[in-house]
């Protein structure tokens, strides 16, 4: 977690700095931040190992399970960044408008041969995640696969489960475009922001 902090001027930024907690949620949680930067994304991140594992995600995240999204790794997040909404300052890293897109809990349902369920660490570790989102705009099941070879070596692949929740005509990332905890467009937030920094 130190390359967090370490990329980060917390007397610019509204950004939580990284505290080290112990404190667990009873049930592990996910956020989807929009995220308006150099190139629109969004950011994807799920608690593993009392942090937010993160990856950045392009074209952002498909109900439909035919479809693959590029899912590039970056450094961990604090939980508290599960809460940030807001602008990160321009010339700061990863300056933008942010966006709580989606937010809810996780379970990993990921099976050895055994049939028993493997812990969301094991499965980071192993470079292969299979979860359960209990959103507000996703649920349901999703994998989340390390590729281990060829040009994108160290990416993975977010897709969608073959499940109840899977819908190939839904289009979440187009049709649902604000906030689920204030309701606000990236447009409006970074217009709110900007008054408040007057």
């Amino acid at each position: 977690m130190k390359s967090y902090n370490e990329k980060r001027d917390f007397s610019k930024t509204g950004e939580p700095r990284d505290v080290p907690s112990k404190k667990k949620n009873e049930q592990p949680i996910f956020v989807i931040q929009k995220h308006d930067a150099t190139n629109l994304h969004y950011d994807f991140r799920l608690e593993i190992d009392n942090t937010l594992k993160s990856w950045s995600v392009p074209k952002g995240p498909s109900t439909d399970p035919s479809v693959k999204r590029m899912a590039i790794p970056t450094e961990d997040h604090p939980i508290a960044y599960a809460d940030f909404e807001g602008v990160i300052p321009k010339g700061e890293y990863g300056g933008g408008t942010v966006m709580i897109w989606d937010t809810g809990t996780i379970e990993s349902n990921k099976k050895d041969e055994d049939g028993k369920l493997i812990s969301l660490e094991e499965s980071f570790n192993a470079g292969s995640i299979e979860v359960t989102l209990h959103g507000k705009k996703l649920k349901g099941g999703y994998n989340l696969v390390e590729m281990k070879s060829g040009k994108m070596k160290g990416n993975w692949l977010l897709m969608k489960q073959d499940d109840a929740e899977a819908d190939a005509r839904r289009n979440p990332v187009s049709t649902q475009s604000k906030s689920v905890t204030s309701g606000r467009t990236l447009k409006q937030i970074a217009q709110e922001e900007s008054k408040n920094l007057q």
